[in-house]
């Protein structure tokens, strides 16, 4: 269901010219803190899938995570508060993959001239 809410959300953007600069998958799996398996509880796939539909880069998934959500309520995010964490790690892959696709986006659109 948030997938699909996500897709409608884009296509919207999408006719509006907004670029998109690709997909995160939040919540994408949960690890179980004493086997170290990945669950997928919400299904397995969803971003990537959206990403695909709406032809825009895949920047990866992000797990579901007490840590996050503790430093959500508390107003510390896991960057700051654990920056060498597991958690930590994966919100800056997905930041690179993102501040990849604002260089891409940036070299296509020509800058406007004021006349």
């Amino acid at each position: 269901v948030a997938a699909s809410i996500a897709v409608k959300s884009l296509r919207a953007f999408q006719r509006l010219n907004v670029p998109i600069l690709g997909v995160v998958e939040n919540m994408a799996y949960f690890v179980a803190p004493d086997t170290g398996k990945a669950y997928y509880i919400f299904g397995h796939g969803g971003g990537a899938t959206a990403a695909e539909e709406l032809k825009v880069p895949f920047l990866g998934e992000i797990p579901l995570s007490i840590a996050v959500r503790q430093g959500s309520d508390d107003g510390e995010p896991v960057l700051i508060s654990d920056p060498n964490g597991e958690m930590a790690g994966y919100f800056r892959e997905a930041a690179g993959q993102l501040a990849r696709q604002i260089g891409i986006q940036a070299r296509r659109f020509q800058p406007l001239s004021v006349m």
